[in-house]
């Protein structure tokens, strides 16, 4: 069993990795960005079809930033690259996705929330009226 211990803990190093405040950093941020696929995954099962949900950007942009960081202090080039333009298009989604979010419109008839420039309810079949387009839009 000393095989094992040895294996995690060894030298002083846990998993073979010497530890520091910027290595667990930088851990976190793989975690972060890695966690971003698992809601991806999650939302498309629930709904039977593809969906990026808005938790996958904020992921995408909190693990790249931190990444970023990580790899800014290890002086690493081409991680630095890797990810020093990655928050720009995790920044626009999540502009896109707010603007159109503010865009839909509340059903009057069943709370449902219909998408912009929509005529009739998808739930509930209620005509939405123009004064509720005009005044989301």
């Amino acid at each position: 069993m000393d095989w094992l211990s040895d294996l995690i803990w060894h030298d002083g190093r846990f998993l073979g990795i010497e530890w520091s405040a910027w290595k667990v950093l930088g851990w976190i941020g793989n975690a972060v960005f890695f966690s971003r696929f698992f809601v991806q995954w999650y939302a498309t099962e629930k709904k039977k079809r593809v969906v990026v949900p808005t938790a996958f950007w904020w992921l995408s942009l909190t693990g790249s930033i931190l990444l970023l960081i990580y790899s800014l202090r290890q002086r690493d080039s081409v991680f630095i690259f890797a990810y020093a333009f990655t928050w720009i298009p995790y920044i626009r989604n999540l502009m896109i996705h707010h603007k159109h979010k503010e865009a839909h419109l509340d059903c009057p008839g069943c709370g449902e929330v219909c998408p912009p420039n929509a005529n009739f309810c998808s739930a509930c079949g209620v005509r939405l009226t123009v004064a509720e387009q005009e005044g989301k839009v």
